[in-house]
């Protein structure tokens, strides 16, 4: 197979560009298949999935909050919010301060089904799990440092 096609195309075969060529690999072939499998067995859609990782039972967000946090117009998360409320897994709350602001919180049903979601997704694969403990301590740590240097750069930019 060849890893760094992408990278070689686009110009480069530097070390750091077939580096990021396998992340980009990985995520596309593994990692969406695994998320697609996870949530099709829970009878969810990706985004019912995605709002569910940011939904709490307390404290209620806000649409607005939740719009943002996954990156959607408002318009599009209150016919989200409406389908995983009709299935009991999300509810409206009126917000103490101004009843005209609706909260969003899982219900306890919600909050089980979120349960087994994060079981299931964040569960190492047989190819992770297969790694040495020494391996998986590497992988880790340098995963680690890539997000660290990642947010680092979009707060500067």
């Amino acid at each position: 197979m060849d890893c760094c096609r992408g990278a070689r195309l686009a110009g480069s075969v530097s070390l750091a560009d077939q580096a990021w060529a396998l992340l980009l690999q990985l995520t596309f072939e593994r990692v969406h298949a695994h998320f697609a499998t996870v949530v099709a067995e829970l009878d969810l859609a990706p985004v019912h999935a995605r709002a569910l990782h940011e939904l709490d039972v307390e404290p209620p967000i806000s649409m607005r909050e939740l719009a943002a946090r996954l990156k959607s117009d408002p318009s599009n998360v209150t016919g989200l919010i409406d389908r995983l409320e009709a299935r009991g897994l999300v509810e409206r709350r009126a917000d103490p301060n101004d009843r005209r602001i609706k909260g969003l919180a899982l219900t306890a049903l919600g909050a089980r089904l979120r349960e087994r979601l994060f079981a299931r997704l964040y569960s190492a694969p047989p190819a992770v799990a297969g790694l040495s403990e020494a391996d998986q301590r590497a992988l880790r740590d340098v995963l680690q440092r890539l997000l660290s240097m990642s947010s680092a750069y979009e707060g500067a930019a």
